[in-house]
């Protein structure tokens, strides 16, 4: 029969594909002697059963929940809905692979209207109690029976106000009393269902809600962008409550063992008074860091500081982990390998080598770095100058780093569209959720003026390799007005902003960008070169370069193309695609008196004109490229593609002949009426159904004789110029699109 429920205590970090990466690592904390509320996980088994049985809990997981439920209350000595003593219980997700805010939870199971007295006697907290029942109602409303969130926000917002206050934590006991008066009439009102009272069905229905969660839309759209399958499942974590609301002797917060933005051997993270975990995440409240936790809980830091290194040398990677203090007692509520920047992944990995943490380097470069995260490092940067000489709008937090330029927008839907059709957009929320991931993908950047460097925009703007600035608090932002003010200045939807990631800051207009310290180093910079940064890449590309067996060549049609992919360690050029040489006004013009002539001696004029252009470009690019293969593709595309648009070409022609214009304008210079009918003629004459399969490659070649042989003595002309000066030029000619052997015969007698 199998087995649906496991303790904490039966598991093991190596089971993640079973328990989830929550699951296992709550298990492995544990089994380390960690302090960790007691609990039990169902497995991803179990959801994948239930998505196959339509929804519907495979037979026996419900007399495994029950008898879990059953030893776990045991343990505490206390029962889940005792009206006078009652254990409350938290029901998390836990996918395989981390998918931050992707999922459900449902914190506080267990609180009803009898056992809500139960707690209130049992903490000597009335106010605690009944904000405990309402953050139950809050989200059991919205994640299990699918309220709009925003109602429950605007009731809590429409309190404060009534009472004057700014803050949830400066509503007193009845006034939160209240609020769950209004919440639970809103459920009703909203589901035609009263909140369920009986503390069972809260825990089934929460396990339920989990579960239909791994197929909501933005945990699908998360794994279609992360690559993860849709056939692992979620796990579900049943855990006992421990509580960071019950005063100031109590908290809640997140910890890197190191800076995942820079990977800067240093605490990091945020901490908030009485509050519980989903406050720092939302960004409901501004968090204070990490590091001033020592000013209020010293204690708990301290023991604190102890678990994140025993963490980090068990896991041997930068952890990320979340954490509750109740009354002045530490509790780890969860633990995994924490995300973090590209920056952050290299430094990490070159320190921990150093460190001897890592004692193989070429397993930690195979295991750590990726490619994708290596590109985000040559991300530009905002210029110096211009850095230096503007003054920022606003400051936040820098959340995820690197500079981002584009226009305003205020809904995830928008910034999609807007993308969608070419555009550069920077997301302007006052926070986001996990329902705004579509358009947070699709933007340069992201900007919210509440949250931490923990909340939900700063962790998926990690993960992503996304610029962000968050908690940028003096913006006053007016998503209905689709605008927001700062610094006496109106920034409308549309308006350029720039943001940087690395420090935080916020410009109200479009700024100019540069190579970021990895781009300059390898471009040559000797301050570049100085840093960190280049430091690790050094140690991890050098040892790359001894296990590889894969050699890389670079696209390149120019010399600037071929020196710079040179500098980034491509081994030759493996596509010079030569059409591009034939682009600027000399050119097109000579191209165009190709096109045009009528005879072999026109022809030759425009292949005199071209000649000399294309052996400089080859001579650039072999001195670039020197001692290192070039292959040159010669012309490939139809010639049409240096004529104007058909339709656009005859539209201006009929238009000029119905109003009797001399002249009409094509491209940026102006041509008479009759050279415009010529043009238009030579047009429709190359104008072919499929330009693909037509007069193209080496057909064009055989057609147009002369060119073929112009482009290739350029190269080699250009080769002997190279060779004089003493480089070690590499051609290869490719002729395109050659399908049979008379075509090459052909060429090669040519």
């Amino acid at each position: 029969m199998t087995k649906w429920v496991y303790e904490f205590a039966e598991g093991n970090a190596s089971q993640k594909n079973l328990l989830g990466g929550k699951g296992a690592n709550l298990a492995e904390m544990t089994n380390l002697g960690l302090p960790v509320p007691p609990g039990f996980t169902i497995t991803c088994e179990a959801c994948n059963a239930y998505r196959k049985n339509g929804q519907s809990f495979p037979e026996g997981l419900l007399d495994e929940v029950a008898d879990h439920r059953k030893k776990l209350e045991e343990t505490m000595g206390r029962q889940i809905g005792d009206a006078a003593d009652p254990l409350l219980v938290s029901v998390r997700s836990g996918a395989p692979f981390s998918m931050p805010g992707m999922m459900d939870t449902v914190l506080n199971v267990g609180l009803n209207d009898e056992s809500v007295e139960g707690l209130a006697r049992q903490t000597s907290s009335d106010r605690f109690a009944w904000d405990s029942y309402r953050r139950l109602l809050q989200m059991f409303g919205k994640t299990v029976m699918g309220i709009d969130g925003d109602l429950f926000e605007e009731a809590i917002d429409a309190a404060k106000e009534k009472k004057g206050v700014a803050n949830d934590v400066d509503l007193d006991g009845a006034d939160i009393e209240a609020l769950v008066a209004k919440f639970k009439d809103m459920i009703q009102t909203e589901t035609g269902r009263a909140f369920p009272q009986d503390p069972t069905e809260q825990l089934h229905q929460g396990i339920e809600a989990v579960f239909g969660s791994w197929d909501n839309k933005r945990a699908q759209d998360y794994r279609r962008r992360n690559k993860i399958s849709d056939a692992l499942g979620t796990a579900v974590n049943v855990q006992t409550m421990v509580f960071g609301n019950r005063g100031e002797e109590s908290g809640t917060g997140v910890a890197f063992t190191r800076d995942p933005s820079t990977g800067e051997k240093t605490p990091y993270g945020d901490y908030l008074p009485d509050a519980q975990g989903e406050d720092v995440v939302a960004g409901i409240r501004n968090t204070m860091k990490l590091e001033q936790m020592a000013d209020v809980q010293a204690d708990a830091f301290d023991e604190l500081k102890d678990h994140m290194a025993t963490l980090e040398r068990h896991y041997k990677d930068m952890c990320d982990i979340e954490f509750t203090v109740e009354k002045g007692k530490l509790w780890l509520l969860q633990t995994r390998i924490g995300k973090r920047t590209s920056l952050a992944e290299w430094t990490i990995a070159h320190d921990m080598v150093e460190e001897g943490l890592l004692d193989d380097l070429a397993s930690a470069g195979q295991h750590r770095l990726t490619s994708i995260r290596l590109d985000e490092l040559f991300k530009p940067i905002i210029k110096a100058g211009l850095k230096e000489s503007k003054e920022p709008a606003a400051r936040g937090l820098n959340a995820s780093p690197g500079a981002a330029v584009g226009r305003a927008v205020f809904s995830a839907a928008d910034a999609s569209e807007w993308a969608g059709r070419g555009e550069k957009v920077i997301l302007v929320r006052r926070e986001t959720n996990p329902d705004d991931y579509h358009g947070m993908i699709a933007s340069q950047g992201i900007l919210t003026s509440a949250g931490g460097t923990n909340s939900h925009a700063a962790v998926v703007a990690r993960g992503e390799g996304i610029p962000a600035v968050c908690g940028a608090d003096a913006l006053r932002i007016d998503r209905m007005g689709r605008e927001f003010t700062v610094a006496g200045q109106t920034v409308s939807e549309g308006d350029w902003i720039t943001i940087d990631g690395t420090d935080g800051t916020v410009y109200a207009e479009g700024l100019e960008t540069e190579p970021s310290v990895l781009d300059s180093a390898q471009l040559g910079d000797e301050e570049a070169r100085g840093s960190e940064l280049w430091r690790a890449y050094e140690l991890f590309m050098t040892q790359a370069d001894k296990v590889r067996r894969l050699r890389v060549r670079a696209n390149a049609d120019t010399p600037e193309q071929a020196a710079n992919a040179r500098a980034r360690g491509a081994e030759g050029i493996g596509l010079c695609r030569t059409e591009h040489m034939f682009l600027g006004e000399e050119r097109v013009a000579a191209v165009r008196k190709m096109i045009f002539a009528e005879t072999p001696e026109e022809e030759q004029q425009a292949y005199d004109v071209l000649a000399p252009l294309q052996k400089q470009d080859f001579v650039g690019i072999f001195e670039a490229m020197d001692g290192l293969p070039v292959t040159v593709r010669l012309l490939d595309p139809p010639l049409h593609e240096f004529l104007p648009d058909h339709v656009e070409l005859a539209v201006k022609v009929a238009l000029a002949d119905e109003r009797g214009d001399p002249e009409i304008e094509v491209g940026r210079e102006r041509i008479d009426l009759e050279a415009a009918h010529k043009l238009l003629s030579k047009v429709e004459e190359l104008h072919e159904a499929n330009p693909m399969l037509g007069l193209r490659g080496v057909r064009l070649g055989i057609i147009k004789p002369g060119l073929y042989a112009m482009q290739v003595r350029a190269i080699a002309e250009a080769a002997v110029e190279v060779k004089k000066k003493g480089g070690e030029p590499q051609p290869e000619i490719m002729i395109p699109l050659a399908a049979t052997a008379e075509e090459l015969r052909q060429m090669r007698e040519e």
